[in-house]
Parts: C-alpha cells; structure tokens; sequence
C-alpha cells in the first residue's frame, strides 16, 4: 500500500538532460519572445503613425510567381511561409519529447497534455458563449485558444528569474502541445477548398524527404528542394501551409544509428533551424500582423471605441484571460485529483495561477487563426488585433502579480537555505526534505 499513486510528485525535477535541453531551448525562445515584441511595438507604432500607408503598402507588396499561384502578399508570405519554419520546429520538438523526452512516460505527459486540453477547450467555450447572439463571430472560435511560448517565457524571464526550472518546462511542454492542436485545428476547421490531386501529390517530395534523413542525410541541396515542393503542393491544396512544416518535423528520426556530433539529427535540425524560427520569422510575422490602428476611428471597423464593445474582442479577451487560467488550473487540479498525486514540496497552487495567467499570452497563433477566421484587412480582423493584443498585455500583467510576490517568496527560501551562523558549512534553518510551500 506504500507505493500508492499518491506518492508521486506534480512538476517534480526531471532528468538531467531533460534539464540542460530545456535551458537551451528557453534561452533561444527567451530571446526570440523580446524580439517579438518589438517586432510587435515598431508594427503597432507604424500603424498609428502618419506613415501608416507605408506600412499598409509593405505589407500588401506582392511578389512570387503567379503560375504557380504563389504571388502573395509581404504578410502572407510571412504567415504562410515563415511560420512553417517555427511550426517544423514545433514538429521537432513534439517528436523528441514524446519519443526520448521525459515525456515518453505517458504519466509524465498526462499532466502537460491535459492542461493543453483545458487551457483550449474553456477559452473556446468562453468565445461561443459571448458570441452566441452573433453567429457570424462564432468562426473565430479558436482564436483564444493558444499559447504564443516566446512571448510567455520572454515575460516568464524577466519576473520569475527564482521560480523552479520544473514550472519552466511545464510551460514549455504545454505550449508546444498547444500548438500541435493548434494546428490540427488549422489544418481540419479553416480549410475551405481542398484540392486532394495537390494534397496526395505533396506525399511525394514528403516521402523522399523522410527517406532521406531516415538515412541519415542532410545536406541542404537535397532536403531544402524537397520540402519546398512539399510546401508549395500543400499550400496548392487548400490545407494552411504551415501544416506542411508540422508534417517535415515529423519525418526527422529522433533515434537510430545517424548522429551529428553526438546529438540526434533531430536535435541537430532544432539547434540550426530554432534561431531562425525564434529570432526572425515570428518577429516578421510578427511586424505585419500586429498593425492595427487605435487611433483615429474613422475606418471600416470603426476604431478602437467599437473594438471594445464587439463580441469578437470581448470573447478574445475573456478567453485568453479567463478561459486560460481556468482551463490549465482546472486541468492540473483534475489530475492531481484522480491521480492522487501531489504537488513538488517546492510549489504551491499560487505558483500554478500565475502560470496559468502566463499561458492566456497568445499572439502568433491566434492571430493567425484570426487571418484565417475573418480574413485580412477586414474590420473583424482589426478587432482580433486588438483582442489578441489587449487580452495578452492584460493576461501578462496578472501573471506579473502573482509571479512577483512568488518570486519574493523564493528569493527568501533561498536566503535561508543558505544561512550558516555556526560555520558548521550546514545551512541552519533548512533542512534537506523539509517541505518549502507556504501557500
């Protein structure tokens, strides 16, 4: 009867080199989330400037051939093509984590995958339920449904520098399963059209681009051309083209015989491929997503006054605010519950609500979803901005309160582990295994 589910730990330390793997991956996604914000800044400044035409224009410039239907916008380019290199990135990360990650332990990954569910299924709920009396807002349903991971942990790194590394990889975890369901979403509920000759035909390129680095090959003159085609048939289809980036992180093998210095060729794609994705195709996409003008009024939309009142923003900003933070918290505490399973000693609920404010940040996703819902440049896409936008900054700032006072909490812990008023070189007030949770 000792070895009863309750003796098992929530967010208990994982293995080492799950650990080391997580502080590189937070520090490349660190980065990358201050630069999204800028990116979002230096938009959301050009929007409500007097050059806002320019950036309209930009963002409008076309370029591609056209014979192969690929004579897009600056902005789609950056939504369609871009993107697909952060979700191959994704897709390489899900792969490694559920397959030599700790999470291979499908009772390590019950936790993070179920607050994934929660923190998607109640924001969507919250949003149809504010837009049932206007069914043609209810297509934006999955706006506020995801977690944008470089923007929380930018947030995350500068006010919970004292806060346990497993909360760190908890939302990691839970952001990247956040975006495989994204993306599922994308893929089955906003296709339109769907060519099944152009789908069927990128199984091709796809095919031989798995065989090739099942074999261990990864010279870019080979892969590059193949999943280019891949991409291009999958844009053709109809299905949203970062799917395509999604499906190539899959087909990388994360375990076999053919090594990079040590390290899988997974891994190896993810150290070449996450700087790009972090450091400068969110942030471009980013720049052309995030420009919506507040001021003036005098638009379509009619301006930042009838964001505020529109359904659409409302269910935006109910959902990443509250529908987040009760869809992850309640998931944990279900789990916790019929698991029987206990916190770590370093942790308190109070942790887990600043967390679960953290992940109602969404930016890159749910704007795009709400391109995909409403339609670029049309005044519902204006007020996803602002939702999106409003909602997040708002999130942040609660997040911000609860962290902070935890991570006083913590720099005080840490103070007294480290008392030795004797000299003996034995802290004197902590003791190895005391339970550490005030709250």
């Amino acid at each position: 009867m000792n070895t009863t589910p309750s003796s098992r730990r929530l967010f208990a330390r994982g293995s080492w080199a799950q650990a080391r793997r997580v502080a590189d991956v937070l520090r490349a996604e660190t980065v990358g989330g201050v630069l999204l914000v800028i990116a979002a800044a230096v938009a959301l400044l050009f929007a409500n400037s007097p050059w806002r035409d320019a950036y309209t224009a930009l963002a409008g410039f076309t370029v591609g051939p056209a014979a192969l239907h690929l004579d897009l916008s600056l902005a789609t380019w950056a939504a369609d093509g871009l993107l697909a290199i952060f979700f191959f990135v994704v897709g390489l990360e899900l792969k490694r984590e559920f397959l030599a990650g700790d999470l291979r332990d499908p009772r390590t990954a019950l936790l993070p995958v179920a607050a994934a569910v929660g923190g998607m299924a109640v924001p969507a709920l919250i949003y149809v339920a504010i837009n049932l009396a206007n069914p043609d807002a209810l297509v934006g349903w999955a706006i506020p449904t995801a977690t944008d991971i470089a923007f929380a942990l930018a947030v995350l790194a500068v006010i919970g520098t004292h806060l346990p590394t497993a909360l760190r990889t908890f939302l990691l975890t839970l952001a990247v399963v956040d975006d495989l369901l994204a993306i599922t979403i994308i893929a089955v509920f906003y296709t339109d059209q769907l060519s099944v000759p152009a789908l069927l035909g990128a199984l091709v390129p796809l095919a031989l681009f798995t065989l090739a680095v099942q074999r261990g090959i990864r010279s870019w003159w080979v892969l590059l051309p193949l999943a280019a085609i891949t991409w291009v048939l999958v844009h053709e289809s109809g299905v949203h083209a970062t799917v395509a980036g999604v499906l190539l992180g899959f087909a990388v093998p994360v375990l076999g015989r053919h090594r990079v210095h040590g390290v899988s060729l997974s891994e190896h794609f993810e150290h070449r491929w996450r700087p790009l994705s972090a450091g400068f195709a969110v942030p471009v996409f980013a720049f052309f997503a995030a420009g919506v003008t507040v001021v003036g009024g005098d638009g379509d939309g009619g301006g930042f006054g009838a964001a505020l009142v529109d359904t659409v923003t409302l269910g935006i900003v109910a959902g990443l605010v509250v529908g987040k933070t009760v869809g992850v918290l309640g998931a944990t505490w279900l789990v916790q519950r019929f698991t029987r399973a206990e916190l770590s000693d370093d942790l308190s609920w109070w942790d887990l609500l600043g967390l679960a404010q953290l992940a109602g940040i969404g930016f890159t996703v749910s704007l795009l979803v709400g391109e995909l819902a409403f339609g670029t440049g049309t005044p519902q896409d204006d007020h996803v901005k602002i939702g999106v936008l409003g909602g997040s900054l708002l999130a942040a700032l609660l997040a911000t309160v609860v962290l902070r006072a935890r991570n006083t909490h913590y720099r005080r812990i840490e103070k007294i582990e480290t008392r030795d008023d004797d000299g003996d070189g034995v802290p004197d007030v902590y003791q190895q295994g005391e339970p550490r949770r005030d709250g």
